[in-house]
């Protein structure tokens, strides 16, 4: 993924409006986001523990996304597995991610979801950057650039519906 600045990203947002997107915390550290190994920005807000946010190229230009996600508890007998990088996670790595669809729908209270990796780190899960907490990711047969496709076309298919 190419770096963004605080410009590209507070204009990239599709379901919040102008002025959400200009009071949305960013993150600190994106001078030293490891952007080569990204194939999306996500992050948690560090005030809400309840949202996070999510930009990714679509089309050659950045599309953001305000998501929602009810925390979960800790605890190590339940497993999920995230859609967009098909990581397992123990209970609270995994979260439904709920966005409100951009344009009309949304002000009417449509949403999507999608089970994701709660701290939106899929792309270093993939390259084996980060490991799961209390696990390991599955052994694919597929190669990594075939995985990244994956995991860009389930994301593009989510960003799909919101944008619809």
């Amino acid at each position: 993924m190419r770096p963004l600045d605080e410009r590209d990203i507070r204009t990239s947002f599709v379901n919040c409006s102008k002025g959400e997107a200009k009071r949305l915390p960013l993150p600190r550290d994106l001078g030293d986001r490891p952007w080569d190994d990204l194939d999306f920005l996500g992050w948690r807000d560090p005030g809400a523990p309840d949202r996070s946010y999510l930009v990714a190229e679509r089309e050659d230009r950045p599309v953001g996304v305000a998501l929602r996600f009810q925390p979960g508890r800790r605890g190590v007998l339940q497993r999920s597995l995230c859609s967009l990088c098909l990581t397992t996670h123990p209970r609270g790595g995994v979260s439904l991610m709920t966005a409100r669809k951009a344009g009309p729908a949304g002000r009417e209270g449509n949403s999507v979801g999608l089970y994701m990796c709660t701290d939106l780190a899929c792309s270093l899960y993939l390259r084996g950057k980060k490991v799961p907490e209390n696990g390991a990711r599955f052994e694919e047969s597929l190669s990594l650039e075939e995985q990244v496709a994956r995991t860009l076309g389930n994301l593009d298919a989510f960003l799909g519906k919101l944008t619809a």
